[in-house]
């Protein structure tokens, strides 16, 4: 009877967040929902807002986005992209296409904003920060460790206040390759077919079938416009 017992108790131990998740999961669609709606607010109707909420409500908006977040690293190391599409789509409420494989390590920040087409390949350890939104077309390549940043503290404001707005949003279009380590920053747009080389910090738009490279990313040449393939989903399986 002991062992059952002390059997039980490591399995909910291990459980306990996946039970949780799964039993958040109205909760959690349905603040990611209000946050979308409220990023198409004004600014200063936004903050009005939340300092009506009350101090409960913002104790409990705090947990819950802190366990979001702890669970969005946790689902990224699930050995299953399957598993992982599922988590992401049906219950942190992202955007994903078909065939769109997203590997492992991944962080991504305000699931709801974020909207993936399909074919699309997201490397390994990439973080997605759509707290403005990103927009990903069809075919595009993620490499290792590619990190998208659309917010951002306001240095000029006394406050070091995050004064962001849908402009910040991120689009990159189809067929477009980021290569590893690479940084694109708010409010830019990456064209069809672009490729932005290893390293590079994108600060400003790309035009299509443009090489951008370097800090700040310049143009460097251009690419072939006769692009035609189509990724199908395959992945490593495990990873």
């Amino acid at each position: 009877m002991a062992v059952y017992i002390l059997l039980a108790t490591i399995i909910l131990l291990l459980a306990w967040k996946w039970l949780a998740l799964f039993l958040l999961s109205p909760l959690i669609r349905y603040r990611n929902e209000r946050s979308v709606q409220r990023k198409s607010l004004a600014l200063r109707e936004a903050r009005n807002l939340h300092r009506q909420n009350g101090r409960l409500k913002n104790l409990i908006s705090r947990y819950l986005n802190g366990f979001i977040m702890y669970m969005d690293v946790q689902t990224g190391h699930v050995p299953s992209h399957h598993l992982r599409k599922f988590i992401y789509t049906k219950i942190f409420n992202a955007h994903l296409g078909k065939n769109v494989v997203i590997y492992n390590g991944c962080q991504i920040r305000n699931h709801s904003g974020l909207f993936i087409d399909e074919g699309s390949i997201i490397g390994d350890r990439c973080v997605l920060d759509a707290r403005n939104g990103i927009e990903i077309g069809k075919n595009v390549n993620f490499s290792t460790n590619v990190q998208i940043w659309t917010e951002q503290h306001d240095h000029r404001d006394p406050d070091f206040k995050c004064n962001s707005d849908e402009s910040f949003k991120v689009k990159i279009g189809d067929r477009a390759w980021l290569g590893p380590n690479t940084t694109v920053l708010h409010g830019v747009y990456i064209g069809e077919g672009a490729v932005i080389a290893a390293g590079a910090v994108v600060t400003k738009d790309v035009p299509p079938f443009t090489i951008y490279g370097g800090i700040p990313a310049r143009e460097i040449s251009k690419r072939n416009r006769n692009l035609r393939y189509e990724f199908q989903g395959g992945h490593v399986p495990f990873y």
